[in-house]
């Protein structure tokens, strides 16, 4: 699964924020977006994802496994999105709330796809636990589990670790790395900090 985003312009009104902007993203591979703030790093993913505010305009093309993503609902894109803040379900468990992400099928099928992810993160214990009782880390394993229990074939990330202390910062950053190694999935990264660059060979600055 390959993610190529061919930009010509991508705008704000008539401010030109990204210009002539090509990135090849192989399965596996991690590729980082810098840049300072109103560079248009976000706004590129949101173009990506298919969340692009109105204000906004996108000319150019998006390719994901050799389909053309622009015309598709985000909800038919195939791609998984990870912000600074987790954004777990207040009102639901960590099992419902991994469990809302899982594709339509059987219960059974479900329930054992959540209860091997709670296995992975090594969280067997939290499965009725209230988000809110988690620790930061706890949090951000849950929020990215399940994003890929969605079965994505890409994952954009916009400075997930950012709000996290510098020790968990690493661990999390190499838990994400790993699981996109593992699963073959191409990765865009948004983040301000160069110690989140996973290879520098794959390093764009806007």
């Amino acid at each position: 699964m390959t993610l190529q985003i061919d930009v010509k312009t991508l705008a704000l009104g008539p401010r030109p924020l990204v210009q002539a902007l090509r990135l090849e993203i192989p399965p596996g591979v991690v590729h980082t977006l810098m840049g300072a703030s109103g560079s248009g790093k976000s706004s590129l993913l949101a173009a990506v994802c298919g969340t692009l505010a109105p204000a906004f305009t996108f000319e150019g093309q998006v390719t994901l496994q050799g389909r053309a993503l622009q015309a598709l609902p985000t909800e038919q894109r195939r791609v998984g999105i990870l912000f600074q803040d987790d954004l777990l379900f207040a009102h639901m468990t960590v099992r419902e709330n991994l469990l809302f992400a899982v594709p339509a099928g059987p219960r059974a099928q479900r329930e054992a796809a959540v209860h091997q992810a709670l296995a992975d993160l090594e969280l067997p214990d939290l499965a009725d636990a209230d988000p809110a009782t988690l620790s930061g880390g706890q949090r951000a394993r849950v929020s990215l589990m399940r994003a890929l229990l969605a079965q994505p074939q890409a994952l954009l990330l916009d400075e997930p670790f950012s709000r996290l202390d510098t020790g968990l910062r690493a661990r999390m950053r190499e838990f994400v790395f790993a699981t996109v190694r593992t699963r073959g999935i191409p990765a865009l990264l948004v983040t301000h900090d160069a110690a989140d660059v996973a290879d520098p060979d794959r390093l764009t600055r806007l």
